[in-house]
């Protein structure tokens, strides 16, 4: 089965698991059924038309893909999929 790995800011809508396995033999089926499973990670992943937000970066191993682009990227049984959220921040310069 293939693996999703979660990351901590979706834990607390995936009752703090770190992964999710998923027979599902395409990305995007495998993303349906992870989304349906946790809805609360659906509404933090996914835009109002169903997409991956933008800001959010799907991995399959090392490569990075876009669901959006490919629906039909094939899952093996040991596939390893990592959700990784873009992270903010900045600096706080104080004025001279």
């Amino acid at each position: 089965m293939a693996k999703i790995i979660i990351p901590t800011p979706l834990r607390k809508f995936t009752d703090q698991n770190r992964d999710f396995t998923t027979d599902k033999q395409t990305l995007s089926d495998a993303i349906d059924q992870f989304v349906n499973e946790y809805p609360g990670v659906k509404e933090n992943m996914l835009d109002d038309n169903g997409n991956v937000r933008s800001y959010i970066k799907i991995y399959i191993g090392d490569e990075e893909v876009n669901p959006a682009d490919d629906d039909t990227t094939e899952l093996k049984a040991d596939t390893e999929i990592s959700i990784v959220p873009a992270i903010a921040g900045g600096c706080y310069h104080l004025p001279l």
